[in-house]
């Protein structure tokens, strides 16, 4: 918990947001970690099976209250697994958004974002290294097909796939990401000067009538695909810290794809349409 709170204090998340311990007791060992985006049954049920003591997710268990815990409840019925296993949940959200070295640095490495800064400044950290929501960085110049090709290869596969907005042939050199839904941040990317804006989540509504303008292009991934990559970057931190304290830990990740999508079908309808080049049909 004191290593959580250093690297992504919960001073730094959003107002609404809801952070830390969840379910536990801080003076109880812990030997076993499981990381993962969602507390959900089934990351539960793996947690479970593996002997983990603690379970760190992104996402909260709850972001408002709750009167009665009843096991006929999914959320019920989960607090009730994880307390009777004797597994505490913890989780950093909007802390972990911002941090260096967080959610969104992690998205913008692996895209292979250069110079990367915060796309929606909110100071500096203890160390001074800037931190915010977002981030915007350069990377070699090609065409944005090229870089839609190369996010799709290193993004972890879900069921939705990446959905590609805008001009394929353009040459592309300032990239703006954000992990989770980011459509909120379509007139900053703009603003910074973006050729493309990676995020997930995106309404149709503000997409197309963003495109109608031009560029940033917009790559729309999966909630979880983009945030998933903060998970062995946390693991890593975790494991050398418990080296350098020379505390033994095991730590695992999750690879379970938590998005409430299951499958994709390909639709093939029997009236023909083509695509604009804001994605419309005509």
């Amino acid at each position: 918990m004191a290593l959580m709170e250093r690297w992504y204090p919960a001073s730094t998340a959003e107002s609404w947001d809801k952070v830390g311990l969840i379910l536990g007791d801080p003076a109880r060992i812990v030997e076993r970690i499981h990381l993962a985006v969602d507390p959900v049954s089934a990351v539960i049920d793996e947690a479970v099976n593996d002997g983990a003591d603690m379970l760190i997710t992104h996402h909260p268990l709850y972001l408002r209250g709750a009167s009665f815990l009843p096991e006929t409840d999914p959320k019920g019925s989960m607090v009730a697994r994880l307390i009777r296993a004797d597994i505490a949940l913890f989780n950093a959200h909007t802390n972990a958004d911002v941090a260096h070295d967080g959610v969104a640095h992690a998205l913008a490495d692996l895209v292979g974002l250069r110079d990367a800064e915060p796309l929606d400044h909110a100071g500096f950290d203890e160390d001074g290294r800037p931190i915010g929501l977002g981030r915007i960085g350069t990377v070699t110049p090609m065409s944005f097909g090229e870089f839609a090709d190369l996010v799709a290869s290193v993004l972890p596969a879900g069921p939705t796939g990446l959905l590609v907005g805008g001009d394929e042939h353009a040459r592309i050199e300032t990239v703006a990401v954000s992990g989770g839904a980011g459509d909120h941040f379509l007139d900053t990317a703009r603003a910074k000067g973006a050729d493309v804006y990676l995020t997930a989540d995106l309404r149709h509504h503000p997409a197309s009538e963003h495109l109608e303008g031009g560029a940033p292009y917009l790559l729309c991934a999966s909630h979880w695909a983009s945030e998933w990559p903060w998970l062995p970057r946390l693991a890593s931190k975790l494991r050398t810290a418990a080296q350098e304290a020379n505390v033994a830990i095991s730590v695992e990740v999750s690879t379970i794809v938590t998005e409430p999508w299951t499958s994709y079908r390909q639709i093939t309808p029997s009236r023909k349409t083509t695509s604009t080049p804001s994605g419309g049909l005509s």
